[in-house]
């Protein structure tokens, strides 16, 4: 899987991929990550990237030019289909969530367009960009940071990347609630002790244990999810009992 970031400040993306999982992957070949200076595709003398608004108003814009030119350069360069998703990072786009990281996993790139200033052009939006993302209700001081979650969030789904596929099927949010509590060796840290259920061997009920733990965690802190998870008989029969017993 390709991934091709647009920014102002392509050191940024250095330290962040120097290790752990998404370097792994790279350094397998199982991903690539493509880093374009922006303003390598101006053609003035200052190599801008931004200028007033039309209309008047605080701050600075980022120009349409480059950011056309930079998209259609990383399709020509590295045969990249015209269909590529090419987002924008940007507080104003859609919240950035599991079913969509999984939907960016399937594509074999994506190219992604870093915010600074107070912006995009409009016509960037309206005639560039497939999808405007959000990591969150907050603002940054441009979209590297949001772009670096990007990567590493859709790189761990690409198979082989993580050591174990598994791991990413039981992941929070993937199976449609939270994690259920997990503990290590030893059983008994200065009297806190793991659950007996963990230590017994019996898979059907540790199965048990850990769905209904997932399902109690979930209603305590992100009710929210259980509206659209999966959930059986059983599943909802143990979160009414839950509630009825008040232990929300």
């Amino acid at each position: 899987m390709r991934f091709h970031v647009l920014t102002i400040f392509p050191g940024m993306f250095d330290s962040p991929f120097a290790e752990g999982v998404v370097h792994r992957g790279i350094d397998a070949g199982l991903i690539e990550l493509h880093v374009h200076d922006i303003r390598d595709y101006t053609h003035d003398r200052h190599r801008s990237t931004d200028d007033y608004t039309f209309g008047g108003g605080p701050g600075m814009l980022m120009k349409p030019e480059p950011l056309f030119e930079g998209v259609e350069s990383i399709r020509a360069k590295h045969d990249t289909p015209e269909n590529a998703p090419v987002i924008l990072l940007t507080p104003q786009g859609e919240r950035l969530k599991q079913p969509l990281v999984e939907k960016f996993a399937g594509e074999d790139d994506l190219i992604l367009i870093c915010g600074r200033y107070e912006g995009f052009d409009e016509r960037v939006r309206e005639n560039l960009a497939t999808h405007e993302i959000s990591i969150g209700d907050y603002v940054l001081n441009g979209g590297e940071a949001a772009a670096i979650v990007l990567v590493e969030a859709v790189a761990r789904l690409v198979p082989g990347v993580v050591g174990s596929d598994e791991s990413t099927r039981n992941d929070s949010f993937t199976t449609g609630v939270l994690q259920h509590p997990q503990y290590t060796r030893p059983a008994d840290f200065r009297g806190m002790t793991v659950p007996k259920v963990l230590l017994s061997g019996d898979h059907a009920r540790i199965e048990q244990w850990r769905r209904r733990a997932s399902l109690r965690r979930t209603l305590q802190r992100r009710p929210d999810l259980l509206e659209d998870a999966e959930l059986s008989r059983e599943d909802r029969e143990f979160l009414d009992s839950l509630k009825e017993e008040g232990h929300q």
